[in-house]
């Protein structure tokens, strides 16, 4: 038990190395935490941690060899030591769990936590939307035309929104959440949805239809937009849930 608890640091470090790696190296679970940018730096930093806890391990071991050396093999097991404590044992538990069970994308629960929004940003004209419809909008640029472009460039436009259900006092939204670095700082995006019956929360959906304007531009009664559904598809959860903001 004793050298258990010795090398107790250096299996803590190659678990958390190892479950970094999993979700970095091994597939794209690293996109429900973080962007993609970030997958070099999560690929090394699991790496380190792996080759770290190899070497505490190594030197750990050559400490053993030299104390046995030293007093012909006898000491006496105490409940801490070299390697800590035993309830530091209890740390390998949020590295296993990471490595077994990464945790799910963030859902409609974070999403509604946040405040809705108010106008903090300026009316202004965007650029022209691409020809054809339906055309393909993130909720991010959805909601900024919808709220705050004066030259209205989604009138007579029929639009393709994907996200997640989230629901209100009687009314369901298209959800998908914004990032700047990773799920820690991100912020909800939503439109609301009519005309069409709501799925289940949480749910997946590809929803097809006009942009319903409602108050007036900047405004907060023009947050959340509103959409009238055509179309609502269930869909997969993307690779990268997130929208980048």
């Amino acid at each position: 038990m004793a050298a258990v608890r010795r090398y107790g640091p250096a299996v803590l470090l190659a678990l958390l190395g190892a479950a970094i790696l999993r979700v970095s190296l091994f597939g794209e679970l690293y996109l429900r935490y973080v962007q993609a940018g970030l997958r070099p730096y999560l690929v090394v930093s699991g790496a380190a941690l792996v080759l770290l806890g190899a070497a505490v391990a190594v030197v750990t071991n050559r400490a053993d060899h030299d104390h046995d050396h030293g007093d012909g093999g006898g000491h006496a097991g105490h409940g801490h030591g070299p390697g800590g404590p035993r309830v530091a044992w209890f740390l390998t538990v949020p590295a296993l769990a990471l490595l077994l069970f990464p945790p799910p994308a963030l859902g409609s629960y974070s999403a509604e936590r946040e405040a809705a929004r108010s106008a903090a940003r300026g009316v202004g004209t965007f650029p022209a939307l691409p020809p054809g419809n339906p055309v393909d909008l993130t909720l991010g640029e959805f909601g900024s035309r919808a709220v705050y472009d004066s030259g209205r460039s989604l009138d007579g436009r029929t639009v393709r929104l994907t996200g997640f259900v989230t629901r209100g006092d009687g009314t369901w939204y298209v959800t998908r959440l914004l990032v700047s670095c990773c799920a820690a700082d991100a912020t909800a995006a939503r439109a609301e949805v009519r005309g069409a019956q709501a799925p289940p929360a949480d749910t997946w959906v590809t929803v097809t239809g006009r942009w319903h304007p409602e108050g007036g531009l900047g405004s907060d009664a023009a947050w959340p937009p509103v959409v009238d559904a055509a179309s609502v598809r269930r869909v997969p959860q993307p690779d990268n849930p997130y929208e980048k903001r």
